[in-house]
């Protein structure tokens, strides 16, 4: 490496470092407020990547999970538990939660506090909702560490994704207008495949669930920040970006399948193509709506 580069990294690196201290210090304000600011806590989620360590506690207060109150905090927190706590005893009572992955436990958790678990231990066949919230919960396992915590956001995450839901014709016709405007035949490849149909669900699904279990989990949380902050169009940028990053090996499939198989294999570990999303969205800021 030669001087000129380590000098540029160096200076790059002391920046970004100045950087997130700086912002470290920002969201320790804000969340040692006696009532937090909510449009502040999601701006903050907007503009910046939050901190591995506050990350539950900031999305658990932007989602209503926690009071913005900050004295009432850990009544409400002893309260969340308790819940929890009740309605895992419940499904192992009912003998719901026997050998199962701990993701499915707290589906069953859900559907017996939304009053759908019938019969006890029979339960309904899973619907398309039900594979959207156990897709949230097995990605937020593996970023959380608290089961309480976990369970909660999910719920939370998972009112967010209605609003995408609702909003999924609008996302996909902006879609298609960014990327045809962006790269013009890998768009007219897409089409072809049938990526944009109406009764193709495969966009549909990737949004709804923010490209759980397609993106590591690591470097998805980023793209979920913004979620949390109010972003819908954060993930018609990420699904711009994937493709255009895969470009070549899409040029190349004959088949939507074949695609689907590519995008889902992608994972991005190094968060490369998440970044670009990101800065996609920033660079388009003054077209970013919100949902809450």
């Amino acid at each position: 490496m030669n001087t000129d580069e380590r000098n540029f990294r160096s200076s790059y690196y002391e920046k970004c470092l100045i950087n997130s201290v700086e912002e470290k210090k920002s969201l320790n304000k804000l969340l040692q407020d006696d009532v937090r600011n909510l449009n502040k806590l999601k701006q903050f989620c907007m503009n910046y990547t939050v901190p591995n360590i506050h990350r539950s506690y900031l999305w658990a207060l932007v989602m209503g999970i926690l009071p913005l109150h900050k004295a009432s905090t850990a009544y409400i927190r002893d309260q969340r538990r308790e819940v929890y706590e009740d309605l895992l005893r419940a499904v192992t009572v009912l003998q719901c939660a026997a050998q199962k992955e701990k993701e499915l436990v707290m589906h069953t958790m859900w559907l017996l506090e939304s009053n759908r678990l019938w019969h006890g231990t029979a339960s309904p066949s899973l619907q398309a909702d039900d594979t959207h919230f156990i897709e949230i919960v097995r990605t937020l396992l593996q970023i959380f560490n608290d089961d309480v915590d976990t369970y909660w956001i999910a719920k939370g995450f998972y009112k967010y994704t209605r609003e995408l839901k609702k909003e999924c014709a609008k996302l996909k016709e902006q879609t298609q207008m960014l990327l045809k405007r962006e790269d013009h035949p890998l768009f007219s490849h897409l089409e072809e495949l049938g990526m944009f149909d109406g009764n193709s669900t495969l966009l549909e699904n990737w949004y709804i669930t923010c490209f759980a279990g397609v993106i590591c989990e690591t470097v998805l949380v980023k793209i979920w920040d913004k979620v949390c902050g109010g972003s819908r169009k954060i993930v018609v940028f990420l699904f711009i970006e994937i493709v255009k990053d895969l470009r070549s090996l899409i040029l190349k499939q004959k088949s939507l399948a074949e695609v689907k198989r590519l995008i889902e294999g992608v994972k991005d570990l190094d968060g490369v193509i998440v970044n670009k999303a990101i800065k996609s969205l920033q660079i388009n800021n003054s077209e970013v709506e919100y949902t809450h």
